[in-house]
């Protein structure tokens, strides 16, 4: 991979490395802001912007899932990654599979949230009414719609009107340049194929009183996936605001786990090395 990519990113700490892919209308600080640090305490953590979100310019054509994909780990690699976890969120679920089926020797184990394969038929009919809140211009309609539709009800219900109206306030303003076009991506995704040729370990976090991309989704693609673990967490379909230590926490022991295995088979490696060469 010699192409420079084209796309804005955070980086952060020390350890081994983890690429992130974010949601859809979403970016790098907005999905994953509030565990960045957390993430950053153990690993390496690389966090490209989609074009049109954060600080990368918006494509000059429709996105392609092979081509952002591709973009998304020419980033870890230019920043000094050679094998990476991927942790997908939303959207960021199929980027990241089809990551790892593209690039099977570099992504060594999957944290899928949120996420989906294939858009169901109630799910086509909310990306179709999500766009055309996005090109209705009406601002104030589109943020009160995505909160709706984005949060949970508990997390809402217990919200004051001083409260739910600074959510609003900054559903409207995190709007990206390029949210059109990352929902209408949202709309393509077709990733059934790949969750079968997936070979690393890998952890999908269920967001339970998630509307946009439900459950069922969530056992899809856990269900496709060889060795595929599921966990199951309390929240809709934004855990970065509704429970963002409990998030942190999952993945962080899955990941946790993989690199003490990882460890353990290096140190058997060496062990059976020494041995033979004694003999």
């Amino acid at each position: 991979m010699t192409s420079t990519s084209p796309l804005a990113r955070i980086v952060r700490g020390t350890g081994p490395g983890l690429l992130l892919a974010h949601g859809g209308t979403g970016s790098i600080e907005g999905n994953y802001g509030p565990i960045l640090d957390g993430l950053a305490e153990r690993h390496r953590v690389v966090g490209p912007d989609y074009p049109g979100s954060g600080r990368t310019p918006r494509a000059s054509g429709p996105l392609d899932l092979d081509t952002l994909a591709d973009q998304l780990v020419g980033t870890a690699v230019e920043e000094g990654l050679d094998t990476f976890a991927i942790a997908g969120y939303s959207l960021g679920g199929p980027v990241a599979l089809r990551a790892a089926t593209r690039h099977p020797e570099r992504v060594t184990a999957l944290v899928l949230t949120a996420t989906f394969a294939h858009p169901s038929a109630r799910m086509r009919l909310l990306v179709d009414d999500w766009l055309r809140q996005l090109r209705s211009g009406d601002e104030e309609a589109t943020a009160r719609w995505t909160a709706l539709i984005g949060a949970g009800a508990p997390y809402l219900d217990r919200m004051t009107p001083e409260e739910l109206a600074t959510v609003i306030e900054g559903a409207r303003a995190s709007v990206p340049p390029g949210a059109i076009d990352q929902v209408e991506l949202v709309g393509r995704i077709d990733v059934r194929e790949d969750l079968g040729r997936i070979r690393v370990p890998t952890l999908v976090i269920s967001t339970t009183l998630d509307a946009m991309a439900t459950p069922y989704h969530h056992r899809q693609v856990a269900d496709a996936i060889p060795g595929a673990r599921l966990a199951e967490l309390e929240s809709g379909h934004l855990p970065f605001a509704e429970a963002p230590d409990a998030w942190l926490g999952l993945i962080r022991t899955f990941l946790d786990a993989q690199v003490g295995s990882d460890a353990q088979v290096r140190s058997g490696a060496q062990a059976q090395s020494g041995a033979q060469a004694q003999s």
